[in-house]
């Protein structure tokens, strides 16, 4: 039996979106064991992240959503490493912003990744943008939210394609009821909880983002 494993990897950048430009640090996560692994988003900078796979084969390079600074280096990785890049289809051309002359493979709502012995559930979360998935480790209690939901509250809903209604009804969807020790690993900052965020889902609709 394979022990799960979780690496962290951040690295910093530029996310840019409707003219705008920001500096931002992103994580990216390593989930699987000694001899595999999936990388879920590939922001900024190959060399640290190709450091973290350690020779291990990668399975997939599994994009949260299509903003630049979370699938900036996906087809050097997808080259150096032979490995697929997969992505919701509702976020392609965002992607295409970035990467108009390669197309990535589709990742749809309810599709299962295996790993390490466990399942990786992918829950399409739109809100941040269309094609916004977490990632959800059912058996390993763990949440990869991309950005769809922070310590704090949900995902950013100010620039295209994105509508603070829908993020709202995606967490109440797909994860608030989640357990609450679910542990939640986000996009960018800290990690936190679904028992920690969830009972702030009223306050974050009062205030509206």
């Amino acid at each position: 039996m394979s022990t799960l494993r979780i690496d962290h990897v951040e690295t910093t950048g530029t996310f840019a979106l409707d003219g705008g430009e920001w500096q931002v640090d992103n994580n990216i996560w390593l989930v699987g064991d000694d001899s595999e692994v999936y990388i879920i988003d590939a922001a900024h900078d190959a060399a640290p992240i190709i450091d973290a796979v350690g020779g291990r084969k990668v399975k997939g390079i599994l994009c949260t959503h299509g903003h630049n600074d979370h699938i900036t280096v996906a087809p050097e990785l997808s080259e150096l490493l032979d490995a697929p890049i997969l992505l919701h289809p509702g976020d392609l051309m965002l992607w295409q912003d970035t990467h108009p002359t390669l197309e990535p493979e589709t990742m749809h709502d309810g599709q299962v990744f295996h790993i390490a012995g466990t399942d990786i559930q992918v829950l399409n979360t739109p809100g941040h943008s269309p094609g916004s998935c977490c990632l959800y480790l059912p058996e390993a209690g763990e949440l990869f939210s991309g950005d769809t939901l922070f310590q704090g509250g949900p995902g950013a809903t100010g620039r295209s394609y994105s509508s603070f209604d829908t993020i709202i009804e995606s967490l109440q969807r797909s994860v608030l009821d989640l357990p609450p020790e679910t542990i939640v690993r986000t996009g960018h900052g800290d990690h936190t909880t679904v028992g920690a965020e969830a009972p702030h889902l009223e306050e974050w609709i009062r205030r509206g983002h």
